[in-house]
C-alpha cells in the first residue's frame, strides 16, 4: 500500500488497516519460528504499512492540535 492510498482513508479505515497488519505480523512471527513461512518478505511489508499508517495518524493528530 502506497501512502498516498492509506492518506485517502478515514481514521477508522487507518485503525483497522493497523490492526489487520498486526495481525498478519504476529501470525508471519509463528511461522517463522516454526520454520514455515515461505515468503520472508510479507514480513517487511506488513512492518512497512504498521510504520506508513502510525506516521499518518501523528500527522492528523498532530494537525488537529495546531489547528485547535
Amino acid at each position: 500500500m502506497k501512502a498516498k492510498e492509506l492518506r485517502e482513508m478515514s481514521d477508522e479505515q487507518l485503525r483497522l488497516t493497523v490492526e489487520e497488519a498486526e495481525k498478519n505480523l504476529f501470525r508471519l512471527r509463528l511461522q517463522r519460528q516454526s520454520d514455515k513461512l515461505d515468503t520472508p518478505s510479507e514480513m517487511q511489508k506488513n512492518r512497512r504499512i504498521v510504520a506508513r499508517v502510525k506516521t499518518i495518524q501523528t500527522q492528523r493528530a498532530t494537525a488537529a492540535a495546531a489547528n485547535g
